[in-house]
């Protein structure tokens, strides 16, 4: 199979959406809109099989210094193929080249980013404020279960 990772146009957002509705639906993921994504579209990398857009990661800038990973999703015929990894990668090397120092990520999949470096910190340490803002568009809220995990990046 052939993949295609690429920065998504705004014309992409209603697959983007259909992809993450499950993942939305049961709470695993928080609701965009399409102004939502609109306006932060170029945070967003994804990956495509053909013209159908099977994943996708958001990095979202907080500050000069943080930035948060969101929405990592993947379709589930194509889950165990390294996509989720390259994307993690595709996401930490954007990260590099902004020269931020700080990344943060909410996440019911912790082990997943302990493979790159993202250790769990207690959620009342997040140094960010802001990052709360989306909370309250959250099923879960106020009694979150992700698990927040923090990564320092050394600039290149």
């Amino acid at each position: 199979m052939s993949f295609t990772f690429f920065k998504p146009l705004p014309s992409d957002i209603k697959q983007m959406q259909e992809l993450v509705l499950e993942d939305v639906e049961n709470g695993n993921i928080l609701v965009r809109d399409e102004s939502e994504m609109a306006t932060t579209i170029r945070s967003y990398t994804a990956v495509k099989n053909g013209d159908n857009i099977i994943g996708f990661v958001a990095l979202h800038i907080h500050t000069v210094i943080l930035a948060e990973v969101r929405s990592l999703v993947i379709k589930k015929d194509f889950r165990g193929q390294g996509l989720g990894k390259k994307l993690i990668e595709k996401t930490l090397d954007e990260a590099n080249k902004l020269q931020l120092k700080e990344l943060l990520v909410l996440t019911y999949k912790a082990a997943l980013f302990e493979k790159y470096g993202f250790n769990i910190i207690d959620k009342e340490s997040i140094p960010n404020p802001k990052i709360w803002a989306d909370c309250i568009k959250c099923k879960h809220f106020p009694r979150c279960d992700e698990i927040a995990l923090l990564k320092s990046l050394e600039t290149i």
